[in-house]
């Protein structure tokens, strides 16, 4: 039986994102980083002192992975960027749909071994127009999954060895074994989780240290906790609709922040759930695992 439990955390950020994605965490300055796709942002939060800033970006972008001190990698619509922090710049890193405009980036994360796997979508969220990749060091781009309308849910076992994805539009959570070296995958895939039948559909996770899924369940208002054999054995509510990805966050990655979004509510459902948009802390005792910064 699945355990349920009300929210008991708090609003980290009440900048309300039309559609927050890609949370992110650095444990070098104690930031956490998100997006906001739609609004063409993206946010910095520094967790000890509450700064925050809000950067301008000149595409939709989803996706940021850590490659040093001085530098990140951002996936866009437009490809992939590095990104120098002292000044934004964006510099072109990556091709990975150039012949598909009507495309963008959505859900990825960088595997241990320090690869990206990013997923695209259409911008009108057209059916399978969608693919996951993976990007190796030196900006090698290699599609290892296609014929997806909304990709989500990347995340690894601490290992390495294992890799899951969704595609929110039929909300089955995948499992693929994968090589812990390179982060290539070495098997099929396999359906872990089928939750067709149930109401919302399964966004973005991230796995904890003991190889559970945390996941975001949209339009259903919750994070769900499976286990790695895919039980849901714990759910926690939310005061928004639409959490779309968590991320661990802290010096001890021991907290979960958990990004929303306010895209396509009305003015009725918008009254009614004020943080709809905001970086959420779930409130929960967790042993996560930072993302792994990405090979250049």
């Amino acid at each position: 039986m699945t355990a349920i439990y009300e929210f008991e955390g708090k609003t980290l950020c009440d900048t309300n994102s039309v559609l927050g994605e890609g949370p992110t965490y650095d444990p070098a300055t104690d930031t956490v980083w998100w997006f906001n796709i739609l609004g063409k942002e993206l946010h910095e939060l520094t967790l000890s002192s509450g700064a925050k800033k809000v950067h301008a970006l000149p595409m939709m972008a989803s996706v940021l992975a850590r490659i040093d001190s001085k530098r990140q990698l951002l996936a866009t619509e437009e490809g992939l960027f590095v990104r120098d922090l002292a000044d934004g710049k964006l510099t072109f890193y990556a091709a990975l749909e150039n012949d598909m405009p009507e495309n963008r980036s959505n859900d990825g994360r960088t595997h241990p071994s320090g690869a990206l796997w990013i997923g695209t979508m259409s911008k009108r969220a057209e059916n399978q127009a969608g693919s996951i990749y993976h990007v190796a060091s030196g900006g090698k781009v290699t599609k290892i999954f296609a014929g997806i309308s909304i990709p989500n849910s990347i995340c690894f076992s601490p290992d390495g060895t294992i890799g899951y994805y969704t595609d929110t539009r039929i909300s089955r959570l995948m499992r693929v074994m994968v090589d812990p070296q390179t982060g290539l995958p070495s098997g099929e895939p396999i359906v872990m989780v089928d939750s067709m039948e149930d109401p919302g559909g399964i966004d973005g996770s991230v796995c904890d240290a003991d190889g559970y899924i945390w996941n975001a369940r949209w339009g259903a208002g919750v994070v769900d906790r499976y286990s790695p054999d895919g039980l849901r054995i714990a759910r926690y509510k939310v005061p928004a609709a639409q959490p779309s990805c968590p991320a661990f966050i802290g010096k001890d990655a021991d907290r979960l922040a958990v990004t929303t979004a306010w895209e396509g509510l009305d003015e009725t459902a918008r009254s009614t759930q004020p943080q709809a948009g905001a970086l959420l802390e779930l409130g929960v005792a967790v042993k996560g695992v930072f993302d792994p910064a990405f090979v250049i």
